[in-house]
C-alpha cells in the first residue's frame, strides 16, 4: 500500500503519461487512499479521462473530482445546438435504442434518462455524448429495467467459464431486483473478472457485486 506522498506522485505520473489529458493543469492529493483532483480542462472529455487515469492507479480506493471545465471559445456551443447534437449521436449509434433515451441540456450539461434492457446501452448512451463539442458535464439517469433472472445469469456463467477452461461450479449467483450478487471461488483473476462481465451482461442487471476470492 502506498503512502500518502507515493500515491500522489504515482497519480501525477499516470496523468503525466495518459497522452489524452493534460496534466500540468491538474492537482492531484492524497489522503488514505482517497485522491481529489483539482484544476482545469478544456473538455469533459480530458476531465473523464483524468478520472479514469487516477482510478486505475494501484492504491486508489476512491477518487473525489473537483476538475472545472474550461471551455475555450471555439468549443463554446448553445444548449439548442448541443441537444440537437446529442440527439443526432444516439440516433446513428445501433447500440442505444431508438426512442429510448430522453436529452436534457441545460448550460453545457447534458442529463440523459428513461429506460433501457441492458447495461451496455446505458454505457453507450453516455459515451457517444462524452466527447461533444460545448459539453461540460454528464449526468446518467438511464434505468435498466428491472428484474434479473438468475437461472440465466447462472447458465450463462456457467458456458463463459467453460469456454475459458475454468470450472463454474464454485460461484454462486444470487439476485435482488436488478442487484447481482457472486460469491464463490475463481482460479484466476481473469475468471473473477470475466464471471463479473457475464453477470453485467444479462437483462435487467443495474448492479454487480463481485464477491468472488481467487483460490
Amino acid at each position: 500500500m502506498y503512502d500518502d506522498t507515493k500515491l500522489q506522485e504515482a497519480v501525477l505520473a499516470e496523468l503525466a503519461w495518459e497522452p489524452s489529458v493534460t496534466a500540468a493543469h491538474i492537482g492531484v492529493t492524497a489522503i488514505s487512499g482517497v485522491v481529489t483532483l483539482t484544476g482545469h480542462v478544456e473538455s469533459f472529455a480530458e476531465k473523464h479521462a483524468a478520472e479514469t487515469a487516477a482510478a486505475r492507479v494501484k492504491g486508489v480506493e476512491a477518487v473525489v473530482e473537483e476538475i472545472e471545465v474550461r471551455l475555450g471559445f471555439d468549443a463554446q456551443r448553445s444548449d439548442n445546438d448541443i441537444a440537437a447534437a446529442v440527439v443526432n449521436r444516439l440516433e446513428w449509434d445501433v447500440a442505444v435504442p431508438r426512442d429510448a433515451i430522453k436529452v436534457k441540456v441545460e448550460s453545457g450539461w447534458i442529463t440523459l434518462s428513461g429506460d433501457v434492457d441492458w447495461n451496455f446501452q446505458r454505457e453507450a448512451a453516455v459515451q457517444d455524448v462524452r466527447r461533444l463539442l460545448g459539453v461540460v458535464g454528464v449526468s446518467n439517469q438511464i434505468a435498466i429495467k428491472a428484474g434479473v433472472d438468475v437461472l440465466q445469469v447462472r447458465g450463462n456463467l456457467m458456458h463463459a467459464l467453460y469456454r475459458s477452461w475454468s470450472d463454474p461450479q464454485n460461484i454462486t449467483v444470487t439476485a435482488h431486483g436488478g442487484t447481482v450478487r457472486l460469491t464463490g471461488t475463481a482460479r484466476t483473476p481473469h475468471d473473477r473478472d470475466l464471471a463479473a462481465m457475464t453477470a453485467w451482461s444479462t437483462p435487467g442487471a443495474t448492479a454487480v457485486v463481485n464477491d468472488i476470492t481467487i483460490s
